[in-house]
């Protein structure tokens, strides 16, 4: 039996309580398929998507799920389901899953799935919790089928940003990971913090040693005639060069 999900105290948030925003550039388009007439729309639908759950403006071939397409475009499955698939598939898991710890995950998959930010720490524990007992694919279930997802998109209208009250939308500043991974990786790489681990990777190098031979042929060097000849008639006089004292 799994265990059940923390309690936690929402604090409060602008996605929270309806608002009064004047339309912008800001003002997400919402994508539903009840609205897709033709093949073309259901294309729009799938790209918007794509943008959602893998933070990409462009679509790239290694993200791409053709069997999850075929069955969206022939209405097969509901979108919400397509969602599932997106964000349990490989390439999901390899490029934002394996390069975070469980509280990042936890709230990169609160914002692309349901369109905010974790109300606070408690609440990346108690999902945190949900990815150790249930894995992966248990909490991604877990979070499509909860009733926050079911009550603001149902079965059939892509995520989006709920409440862009300030900032940019998620999908245009979220990195793939923190900086902690970064450094991590550095770590391991050069392992600046250990005196003797980075003297021990210095005596490894070994440098290589060139010796240059400089061989000049000099019977081959032309020297220029610089004389030059005074016109007839005019004798070359030489100027006296004024002496300057040395200093």
């Amino acid at each position: 039996m799994s265990i059940p999900l923390l309690q936690y105290k929402p604090s409060s948030q602008n996605q929270r309580v309806s608002g009064y925003e004047v339309p912008s550039e800001d003002t997400p388009r919402i994508y539903r398929i009840e609205d897709c007439i033709d093949q073309s729309d259901i294309q729009e639908l799938i790209w918007a998507a794509y943008r959602q759950v893998f933070s990409e403006h462009l679509i790239l071939e290694s993200t791409r799920q053709p069997s999850l397409e075929s069955q969206m475009k022939n209405r097969a499955i509901t979108v919400r389901d397509f969602i599932r698939g997106l964000t349990k598939s490989e390439a999901f898991y390899r490029l934002v899953v394996e390069p975070n710890s469980n509280y990042r995950v936890v709230e990169l998959t609160l914002k692309r799935l349901l369109g905010r930010a974790p109300y606070n720490k408690d609440e990346e524990i108690a999902w945190s919790i949900k990815i150790a007992t249930l894995g992966w694919d248990g909490f991604v279930d877990d979070l499509i089928d909860s009733p926050e997802y079911q009550e603001n998109f149902g079965d059939s209208t892509v995520p989006y940003q709920r409440r862009r009250f300030k900032g940019r939308p998620f999908n245009l500043v979220t990195p793939r990971y923190a900086g902690y991974w970064r450094d991590k990786l550095e770590t391991e790489r050069y392992k600046w913090g250990d005196v003797n681990n980075f003297l021990d990777m210095a005596r490894k190098i070994s440098p290589r040693t060139v010796s240059y031979n400089v061989t000049v042929d000099t019977s081959k060097i032309k020297i220029p005639d610089t004389t030059r000849e005074a016109p007839q008639g005019i004798p070359v006089s030489v100027s006296p060069v004024a002496s300057f004292p040395l200093r």
